[in-house]
Formats: C-alpha cells, structure tokens, sequence
C-alpha cells in the first residue's frame, strides 16, 4: 500500500500485526501483508519434522514374537540337517515410516508443489499449442502469459516472472517458438535454484511434455 503524506506525529498506529508469540520458522517468507506466506515457502520450511513415533505396545510384542519364531525354525532346520552351528537370525530393522519432511497429497500447495504443477500446465499447453495458430489463440495464449506476474499466488515468484517476461517477451508465433521460450524460462529459475538445465530442443521438449520416450515405457 502507497504510504501517506500526513506528519508522522499524527500518523494512526501502523496495522501490522503483532509480532507472535510463537517463533516464525528460519525458512518463512513474510507476504506482503507481514504476515507469514505458507504459499511462498517450502513445507519443509514451515512444518518443523515430527518426531519419529514410537513403537506401540502391540507392535513391538509383535515384532519380537516374530523373531523368536524365525530363530526357532532356523534351529530346527540346523538339526534336522545335521549342521553343527546355528547363525541366529538378525533381526529385521522396523519398517521405516514417510520422510519427516514429505508433503502430505491431502494439504493444500507449498510453493514448490505449486510450481511444479505451473510448469507442467504451461509446458504441456505449449506442447500443443498450434503450429500455425490464428490472430485470436496467440493473444490467448499472450493473455494466460501476462496474468500470471498478477495472479500467480506467490508474490516474490511472481515478481520474478514478470520482470523475465519484460526482459524476453513470450514468443508465440506457433508451438516450438512457445516450447522453447518456455524451456528457456524454466532453465533460468533453475539456475537460480542451483537446479540442472533442461534441453531446449524440440525433440526433447515433446518426449518430456507430449509423445514420451522413444522406448514406450510411457504407453
């Protein structure tokens, strides 16, 4: 918000919020509201990791019981055959649970859940955009483009975008010209990120976003 021009003395109380009572996570983005942006952060930033949940009563009953009889059958089986050593069984480790820091499928977005999403959209809708679009689909096409520096929920991403598209105006003069301004965009947040690029070429573009791999294990 623009700020006013009246003397500081009679300025009103500033509306931010008050600090919380609880301390932010090192990895929180503040929003543009001061207020903290789940959307415009990793989970793995803002959920601190759960500790690992102890073995209940029941499953650690189990789990030796389980033991004792598989180090029963392997004396038996020695015996039966004559051996004269028994190597007990080592027992199994328990089964591992999800990583602490894995997203759950029913919870809304983080950012990169969000972004990886976007570029799927906008890379699949680039692979089949026309190879001689009419006037009216390109300035669709253009008009999906230039809304999302305005609408995208992550402001500072947004950002970002927007001053990209400034820089390198999207080229939609038909679908490799889209898919390859596209591509280049992507590789330029991935540098950013420390992330590898990706091929550009048209043949590499349509294996990832439309035909899938020569070899037929896409279907």
């Amino acid at each position: 918000m623009p700020s006013t021009t009246s003397d500081a003395s009679s300025a009103p109380t500033s509306s931010a919020p008050p600090p919380s009572s609880k301390p932010l996570p090192p990895g929180m983005v503040i929003g543009p509201d001061g207020k903290p942006c789940k959307i415009c952060t990793a989970f793995r930033q803002w959920k601190p990791p759960a500790p690992a949940a102890p073995s209940s009563p029941n499953e650690t009953a189990k789990q030796s019981q389980s033991q004792s009889t598989q180090s029963t059958a392997a004396l038996m089986a020695a015996l039966a055959s004559g051996s004269a050593t028994v190597t007990p069984t080592a027992p199994k480790p328990p089964l591992s649970s999800a990583p602490a820091d894995a997203y759950p499928e029913h919870c809304p977005p983080d950012v990169e859940r969000l972004g990886r999403s976007t570029w799927t959209f906008l890379h699949t809708t680039a692979a089949y955009f026309p190879e001689r679009p009419s006037p009216g689909q390109r300035a669709n096409m253009l008009l999906l483009l230039h809304a999302l520096p305005t609408l995208y929920p992550c402001g500072h991403c947004a950002e970002h975008l927007g001053r990209e598209m400034e820089r390198r105006p999207p080229d939609v003069r038909n679908r490799v010209a889209l898919s390859r301004w596209l591509c280049e965009t992507h590789n330029e947040v991935n540098e950013r990120l420390g992330k590898e690029r990706f091929d550009c070429s048209i043949r590499s573009l349509d294996e990832r976003w439309k035909d899938g791999p020569s070899d037929g294990s896409c279907g």
